[in-house]
């Protein structure tokens, strides 16, 4: 039992990896549709390249989309209106309209009983099928249904009079009735009274078009099992075209017996399994740093596990919207984290995976493959947002000129292809430009640190540079120095530049503790070590490590910052108090009490801050620099150190420990100025 726990204490992280990608495998398996597959490939206008192909079952003919559409819109105008009747209006414009006259006018009722029944049966002809409100002229209706008192009458569109048509017909009716001179006064009285009482029932109007359309047949014909549908050679069009649309559709309705359901996905599990295991095995190869820490690998799994569900979520919405869904966010932020190779295969693989269930998969594999190049090609520098602007307009322009190229070919006419998608590029670009955001949320997350950070850490006006600056200046100077021949060797090795400026800039903040033990920071020739021990000076300068990791914490700076601060002296002694007491002491020295605890460095970046460090504080101590001298120290500081083997955990090379020696040459005689003799 023992030996099993220790295996399994030894074996953690490789057992966390398996149940990682046993994990996802099953949430991305779990949420694919499973509907039947068609297995053939169809090609608008090309040659079928397959076997002829016989129906397997008995199934209809789909109507396209245009026959749908227009018989949709046939039936809108085909559609004979219904108009509520108010009859609570007309009959309170009937009963009433003899009080609302003028005083002035009531001789006129009374002392004219022409005119008097003239306004009644006026008022009772024009309610006979009502006032309507005018419309906006696009109707074309012959016959309108007029629904009075729950019963549905059919009368001529004409006959409801509009407000603007009133004015006509009063007048008409006026000069039939030979009362002309009343005209004025009897159109007064007809506006002061008459009210509409009929409008558009739109409820109603669009439930019986709805009803009609539910009535639409979708499919036309139908074909028999072992019908032939295309012969091999035979171009891919017309009938033929709707017969290979119509029995994908089918295939992909079917609800799978429990069988063939369990076969389908096992068959999915193989191959999402075996991409994500893929992925894996390339981060083991060729970026094991990543692939060691299980903070990194599940945040790379959960980026894909974030956008498969988003598209698969949109799938389940509509189709249509499937380009909406941002998908080179993916390289955008690994990118950001890591490096545009890993970004890109992990891309690569998400695509591989949604090839499997998106409609129309090989357009979509090699649209998105192609943005996903173009992305990791040109954004550069994230943290400038002109670039990542500049950047999201061309894989957007990308987008849509691979999309009409490849609808071009598939179609065979430019008046057939969905343009619809470029709206949905567009949206897909501006949901690109979040990754910023998102960037900012993950390193919070996950507890990473992208290049947007570096560079604000980056600014040494930064409240605690500024407190480096102005209580240990001396240090503040040198750190700037290690900063820069830092940044120089790692552009020459391929190293993080922007990193390793960034903990050069730190890595010695613990000196602010005590910054008057340290000699740059030392006014006077004289040193308060003068009135220490050797070993009490040791414990000083050796603290001054586990301090800056102390401030460090308290001000939140990342992980990989705190890194530099705990590896920059590995397990270097504190040989200038190390040499003095052995001076004093005539016995054995213990030299663990002048020996910095460590860790060595376990990377290039902090490999080289190490180098740095040692040369830029050590070439202070020259007196009359030249160039052999300078090239000698160099040797002999970095010769020691790997003496140590304090680089055996960096994964760096001799020859890049090399080519780090020779720019620090290169930068120390230009520091020091220093130029060939010329003769007398």
């Amino acid at each position: 039992m023992k030996n099993l726990l220790d295996n399994l204490y030894r074996n953690q992280s490789i057992i966390f990896k398996f149940f990682l990608l046993a994990f996802s495998v099953f949430l991305i398996v779990y949420f694919f549709p499973t509907g039947g597959q068609f297995k053939y490939e169809i090609v608008k206008g090309k040659p079928w390249q397959y076997e002829n192909l016989y129906a397997p079952f008995d199934f209809a003919i789909l109507k396209s989309d245009q026959e749908i559409a227009a018989e949709k819109s046939k039936i809108r105008k085909t559609h004979i209106p219904y108009y509520q009747f108010d009859v609570a209006v007309a009959k309170e414009v009937k009963n009433n309209w003899e009080s609302q006259l003028d005083p002035s006018q009531d001789s006129l009722v009374e002392n004219n009983q022409d005119v008097s029944k003239f306004i009644s049966e006026t008022i009772d002809e024009i309610y006979q099928n009502g006032i309507r409100i005018q419309d906006d002229g696009e109707n074309n209706y012959s016959i309108v249904f007029l629904i009075k008192d729950k019963q549905v009458e059919e009368v001529l569109y004409k006959d409801l009079l509009t407000q603007e048509d009133l004015k006509t017909y009063l007048i008409d009716e006026l000069e039939k009735s030979e009362l002309s001179e009343y005209r004025n006064t009897l159109l007064e009285i007809f506006f002061e009274v008459l009210e509409v009482n009929v409008k558009y029932d739109e409820e109603l109007n669009q439930k019986q078009i709805q009803t009609k359309f539910d009535q639409i047949s979708y499919t036309r014909g139908r074909v028999t099992k072992g019908s032939k549908i295309i012969a091999k050679g035979e171009i891919t069009e017309g009938e033929k075209l709707r017969m290979l649309r119509s029995l994908k559709h089918e295939y992909e309705s079917q609800s799978l017996e429990s069988s063939a359901y369990v076969v389908v996905i096992t068959g999915y599990t193989c191959l999402v399994g075996l991409s994500l295991l893929m992925l894996l095995l390339f981060i083991r190869q060729y970026r094991p740093d990543i692939f060691d820490n299980n903070n990194k690998i599940s945040f790379i799994f959960f980026n894909i596990l974030f956008l498969v569900f988003l598209t698969l979520l949109v799938l389940r919405l509509d189709n249509d919207y499937i380009y909406v869904v941002p998908l080179c966010i993916l390289p955008l932020t690994l990118k950001a984290f890591f490096d545009a190779r890993l970004g890109l295969f992990t891309h690569m693989i998400t695509v591989l995976i949604l090839g499997l269930i998106v409609p129309d998969s090989y357009e979509y594999m090699f649209l998105q493959l192609i943005a996903g190049i173009v992305t990791i090609l040109t954004v550069s520098e994230l943290y400038k947002r002109a670039n990542l602007f500049l950047s999201v307009v061309q894989i957007t322009l990308v987008y849509i000129f691979a999309y009409f190229a490849f609808n071009m070919i598939k179609e065979g006419s430019i008046s057939e292809i969905n343009y619809n998608n470029f709206i949905y590029f567009l949206l897909s670009g501006v949901g690109l430009l979040f990754v910023q955001p998102l960037i900012y949320a993950y390193e919070k997350i996950f507890g990473l640190i992208s290049d947007l950070s570096l560079l604000e850490l980056s600014d040494t006006n930064s409240k605690l540079l500024k407190e480096l600056a102005n209580i240990a200046p001396g240090t503040f100077h040198h750190s700037l120095n290690v900063a820069n021949l830092a940044e120089a060797a790692a552009n020459e090795i391929g190293a993080n530049s922007l990193l390793i400026r960034v903990g050069a800039l730190y890595h010695d903040i613990g000196k602010m503790k005590n910054p008057i033990y340290f000699t740059e920071n030392q006014s006077t020739s004289v040193s308060p070590h003068d009135e220490l021990s050797p070993t009490e000076s040791a414990e000083i300068i050796i603290n001054h490590r586990l301090e800056g990791i102390e401030i460090a914490k308290k001000r939140n700076l990342p992980d990989r910052i705190i890194d530099f601060i705990r590896t920059h002296h590995g397990t270097s002694t504190v040989y200038y108090f190390y040499a003095k007491q052995k001076e004093e002491e005539e016995g054995e020295v213990n030299e663990k009490d002048f020996r910095y605890p460590g860790p060595i460095p376990f990377s290039k970046e902090t490999a080289i801050l190490m180098m740095c460090d040692a040369v830029e504080a050590a070439s202070k101590s020259l007196k009359e620099p030249n160039s052999k001298l300078i090239d000698d120290f160099v040797e002999k500081i970095i010769n020691k150190q790997i003496q140590e083997d304090q680089f055996i955990n960096a994964n760096i090379t001799f020859k890049e420990i090399q080519s780090i020696k020779k720019i620090l040459k290169s930068k120390l005689n230009n520091i020091y100025h220093l130029r060939i003799e010329y003769p007398d």
